[in-house]
C-alpha cells in the first residue's frame, strides 16, 4: 500500500492539535486518510467515515507525539545538544505543569526557537518514516 507522507504529516498535526479528541485513520488498502473528532462534526462528503472504520485491521490511527516518543525526550535531547549548560533546567522545566511553555521561554531568551522548530521538524518526519516503514506502509513524497 502506498500513501502520501505530506497527508500522513497532516494527519499526524491534526492529531497533535486535537488534545486528544482528534484522530487521523489511514486506510491500509487504499492509502487514504480519514479524520474524526470528538470536538467538532468533520463528517463531511469528502470525509464520511466508512461503516468499517473501526476495523484494526484494516485502518491504522496516525500516532501523536507521545506514541513517537517526541515529547519530554525529544526535548532533553535538544538541550543535550544545543543548551548543555540549561540541561538541568530543561529537566526541572519537564518535571512541573506547563513545561511547554516555560521551555519555549527559555530557547526563546537563548534565541534558538528557530533550531528548536528546526530539530522538532526533522525528528518528527523521521519518526514518522520509521512509523510507515515499522507498518510496511510505503510513502510519496
Amino acid at each position: 500500500m502506498t500513501a502520501s507522507f505530506p497527508e500522513i504529516l497532516l494527519g499526524y498535526e491534526f492529531v497533535e492539535t486535537g488534545d486528544g479528541q482528534h484522530e487521523a485513520l489511514l486506510c491500509r488498502q487504499t492509502g487514504q486518510i480519514y479524520w474524526r473528532s470528538e470536538a467538532s462534526d468533520l463528517e463531511e462528503p469528502e470525509n464520511e467515515l466508512p461503516d468499517d472504520i473501526e476495523d484494526s485491521e484494516k485502518y491504522i490511527a496516525i500516532p501523536g507525539k507521545k506514541e513517537l516518543g517526541l515529547g519530554k525526550p525529544l526535548v532533553l535531547d535538544f538541550a543535550r545538544e544545543f543548551l548543555p549548560d540549561d540541561s538541568d533546567e530543561v529537566r526541572y522545566i519537564f518535571s512541573k505543569r506547563g513545561a511547554y511553555q516555560k521551555f519555549r521561554a527559555l530557547v526563546t531568551r537563548r534565541n534558538v526557537l528557530d533550531r528548536w522548530y528546526e530539530f522538532q521538524s526533522k525528528a518528527t518526519e523521521r519518526a514518522l518514516r520509521e512509523w510507515c516503514e515499522y507498518h510496511s506502509i510505503e510513502v510519496v513524497g
